[in-house]
C-alpha cells in the first residue's frame, strides 16, 4: 500500500485522512497536540454547529471565495447531516436553520470518527509536530526525538492563526513562503470589537442585546450580540465582521419590525416630561439595550426615533487574531490547484483554515473545513494513482 502523510488532525485533517484510507491508502496522522480536534471540542462546549440548513445556492452566498463552491457542492449540508447520522450521531435543525448532533457536544461524534478511522487503519501520531522541511523529507519533533518522514503524498491541514493555544499558530507560514507558495497575510474574521465603556456600562457585562438589526455599510443582518468588559462579542457581531475590519461604519436599527413613524407615534402618546430612559424602557428596550444608547447618543435628540432606527456605535477596532473565532488570510487561491495541490510543491496537498477564504459562524466555517478536507484528500489519492 502506498504511504501519506496528513500533518494536523483537525476537522480538515481527519476528513482528509479518511479520504485517503477509502481509497485503500496507508496514511499517517501526525498532531502537534496531545489530543486531536482541540479547537473542534472547544467549539462543541456550548453546541457543536456543524452546518446550515438552507439551499445550497444561497449556502455558496456566505463565503467569500468562489473557488470553494465544487467542493461544498460534494460536501455540504445535506452531506454533513448524512455524514453525521452515518456516525451514530443523529442531528436537528433549530429554529435559525443551524444543525446540531442531538447529542449538542463535539465529544460524542470525535470519539465514534476516530474510532471509524482507527478501524481503517489510520495511525494517528499526537505530540508529533512539524519544524519544516528537511532535505528529502519533512521534519518533526516527537516523543521519541527527532523525526524525519518521507511520504509519496502529504495534505497540510495545520489551521489558520486563531486560537493557536489550540493548535492553529501559524507557524508554517515562513515554511512554504520559502517554497514559493504564496500566502495573503492573516487578520481576524468572527472577532468581537473594542469598546472603550464609560463606567456605568459595568452593570451590564455579560447582558445580550437581542432582536436587532446589525448594519454595516449595505450589510444588514439580524442577530443577537453581548456586551462584554472588552466589547463587543458573539454571533451578531460576527456576522458582520468583515465589514467592519474593512472600514464599514457600524449601527444598530434597534426596532426592525417597526418604522421610524411607528416609533414616533409611540413616543408621542407617552407623558410628557418623562425621562428619555423611561421613554425607551416603556418601548420595550431591555436594560443593557437602554444603557447602550445612553452610552452611544448622549445627550439624547428630541426625536428618539431615527435613532433608535440607526444607533451609531462607535467601536475601538477589533479584537486581536488569538481571540478571533477564524482567521482571514492564508495559502492564496492562484498557489493552488483545482485539487488544492501546492503548484511550487507537487504532492503536497492543503485544505481547512490554511487555506484564503472567509465565512460567517453558523455552520459554515466547519462544513467548508470537512469539504476542503475530503476534496485534499481524494485528490491525493489520486496523485497516487
Amino acid at each position: 500500500m502506498s504511504r501519506a502523510l496528513v500533518i494536523g488532525a483537525g476537522p480538515a485533517g481527519l476528513m482528509a485522512a479518511e479520504a485517503l484510507a477509502d481509497a485503500g491508502v496507508a496514511v499517517v496522522v501526525a498532531e502537534a497536540k496531545p489530543s486531536p480536534a482541540r479547537k473542534l471540542l472547544m467549539a462543541g462546549k456550548s453546541g457543536l454547529n456543524v452546518t446550515k440548513a438552507e439551499p445550497l445556492p444561497a449556502f455558496l452566498t456566505r463565503f467569500d471565495a468562489d473557488w470553494l463552491a465544487p467542493m461544498l457542492r460534494a460536501f455540504g449540508p445535506d452531506q454533513v447531516q448524512a455524514w453525521c447520522e452515518a456516525l451514530g450521531q443523529p442531528v436537528f435543525t433549530g429554529s435559525s436553520a443551524r444543525v446540531f448532533p442531538t447529542a449538542m457536544k463535539a465529544s460524542p461524534l470525535l470519539r465514534a470518527w476516530l474510532a471509524r478511522l482507527a478501524a481503517k487503519g489510520v495511525n494517528l501520531r499526537t505530540r508529533w509536530r512539524w519544524t519544516g522541511f528537511a532535505a528529502d523529507g519533512l521534519r518533526f519533533d516527537t516523543p521519541e526525538g527527532p523525526q524525519t518522514l518521507h511520504p509519496e503524498v502529504t495534505v497540510l491541514a495545520l489551521g489558520g492563526a486563531s486560537w493557536p493555544r489550540l493548535g492553529s499558530d501559524a507557524a508554517w507560514v515562513p515554511w512554504l513562503a520559502e517554497r514559493g507558495v504564496q500566502i495573503t497575510p492573516f487578520g481576524p474574521a468572527n472577532m468581537g470589537f473594542h469598546m472603550h465603556w464609560s463606567a456605568h456600562m459595568a452593570p451590564h457585562f455579560g447582558q445580550p442585546i437581542k432582536g436587532a438589526c446589525l448594519i454595516a455599510g449595505d450589510q444588514r443582518e439580524r442577530g443577537e450580540f453581548v456586551l462584554s468588559e472588552r466589547g463587543l462579542e458573539g454571533g451578531g457581531i460576527y456576522s458582520v465582521s468583515q465589514a467592519l475590519r474593512l472600514g464599514a461604519p457600524l449601527q444598530l436599527d434597534l426596532f426592525p419590525d417597526h418604522s421610524a413613524a411607528q416609533l414616533r407615534d409611540r413616543l408621542a402618546r407617552m407623558k410628557p416630561g418623562e425621562t428619555a430612559a423611561n421613554r425607551l424602557r416603556k418601548l420595550g428596550l431591555p436594560p443593557a439595550s437602554v444603557a447602550l444608547v445612553m452610552e452611544m447618543a448622549r445627550p439624547l435628540p428630541a426625536d428618539l426615533a431615527p435613532l433608535l432606527k440607526a444607533l451609531p456605535i462607535r467601536h475601538a477596532g477589533p479584537r486581536p487574531l488569538a481571540e478571533a473565532i477564524s482567521a482571514a488570510g492564508g495559502i492564496a487561491q492562484r498557489s493552488l490547484t483545482g485539487d488544492l495541490e501546492l503548484r511550487a510543491l507537487p504532492g503536497i496537498f492543503a485544505c481547512g483554515e490554511m487555506l484564503d477564504w472567509q465565512a460567517p459562524t453558523g455552520g459554515y466555517l466547519l462544513t467548508a473545513c470537512w469539504a476542503t478536507g475530503l476534496w485534499a484528500g481524494q485528490a491525493a489519492a489520486r496523485h497516487l494513482g
